[in-house]
């Protein structure tokens, strides 16, 4: 199990899993306690992982704020495709094996999607290519419940933008794609900017970064608390649905920049106008932070607030440790259970340039 969280609990903790092939597809790893045993387990575990690299005294570590949805959190599904003597078979991969469980529903999908997975299996087989023997089908959904997949034959992911996906986040739409990255459980997300929102004085509103910003989640969500904002991605599909979302709600103050993080983050700095403030939220891939990046950052003087969200503790920890040593404070650590059942877990930290 990723990030060494515990597992075991008190047997008054124990509950009946409600999978029946729970233990063996990898997926989940806490159906068997209570979701109370889970979060404390899981914040249990994540405090180890922090101490290892650095103290945490003095740090507002909250606890682990629950996700709305216990199961039929993830509106997003990966399902692999296999065909074995002639038979085609949709299901999970099992760990460190090329072992297929063949799924008819899955009770940490959104409802929509395991009511969907039946009818995915024969249109799925409907298309499979005759030459093909594995595909990986990417299934989501959004607020109003529509249910697409792609994933056999080149372009398969692309979608026209009168078929996006959305969810609404603080009264605006947020697009999506099939072919992007987005959080898998909306439900969690409208109380991620709740705990920003307040967290962020008025007198450092000038200037909002969203880095590694998808599809600008996070730029377009608190778009109306800043005087701009610039979204930096990379992915060619992300940029696309970022103009996407400006232009739909109309937000001439928020501005695209298409490029690394690695690239853009210290001359995007340089260009901020004298007197004014900046606030960074970093939402990395799970690998962290690169060298490059740690110390731009160590160097910003011109940041007044740094919000850094990590779907991995291991490389939080790391990176937290080189930008506490090089300048910055860690005010505060913020759990979310994104994954309910499962064992990962995002974590908020927000750190201050020391005085």
């Amino acid at each position: 199990m990723p990030m060494g969280f515990p597992l075991d609990a008190e047997p008054h903790e124990k509950e009946e899993p409600r999978c029946g092939i729970f233990g063996r597809c990898g997926g989940c790893a806490y159906q068997h306690v209570t979701y109370e045993a889970e979060l404390r387990l899981k914040s249990e575990g994540l405090r180890r992982v922090l101490t290892e690299k650095f103290s945490l005294e003095g740090v507002c570590v909250e606890p682990v704020t629950a996700s709305p949805d216990i199961y039929h959190s993830r509106s997003r599904l990966d399902i692999s495709m296999v065909r074995r003597a002639g038979v085609l078979q949709a299901g999970f991969m099992t760990p460190g094996s090329k072992n297929l469980l063949e799924i008819d529903s899955c009770p940490i999908a959104r409802e929509e999607i395991t009511r969907f997975i039946p009818e995915l299996k024969r249109q799925a087989e409907a298309l499979f290519p005759p030459e093909y023997r594995t595909a990986n089908l990417v299934v989501k959904t959004g607020d109003d419940g529509r249910v697409l997949w792609g994933g056999i034959g080149k372009r398969s992911l692309e979608m026209k933008p009168q078929d996006y996906f959305w969810t609404r986040i603080r009264g605006r739409k947020i697009f999506y794609s099939l072919d992007t990255f987005f959080q898998a459980n909306l439900s969690i997300l409208p109380l991620v900017m709740d705990k920003i929102e307040p967290l962020i004085p008025e007198d450092e509103r000038d200037l909002f970064l969203d880095l590694y910003g998808g599809v600008g989640l996070f730029g377009i969500s608190l778009a109306d608390l800043f005087r701009s904002v610039v979204v930096i991605e990379e992915s060619p599909a992300s940029i696309q649905m970022a103009y996407y979302n400006r232009a739909a709600h109309d937000l001439g103050h928020v501005r695209v920049h298409e490029g690394r993080v690695e690239d853009a983050l210290a001359s995007t700095l340089a260009k901020k106008a004298a007197g004014t403030s900046a606030v960074a939220m970093i939402d990395p891939p799970r690998q962290g932070l690169s060298t490059s990046v740690l110390e731009t950052l160590v160097r910003a003087k011109a940041l007044k607030r740094l919000f850094y969200l990590s779907c991995n503790p291991e490389s939080l920890a790391r990176d937290l440790a080189v930008l506490t040593g090089g300048g910055w404070t860690l005010e505060r650590i913020m759990p979310f259970d994104f994954f309910p059942r499962t064992s990962h877990l995002e974590t908020l930290a927000l750190l201050r340039p020391q005085l």
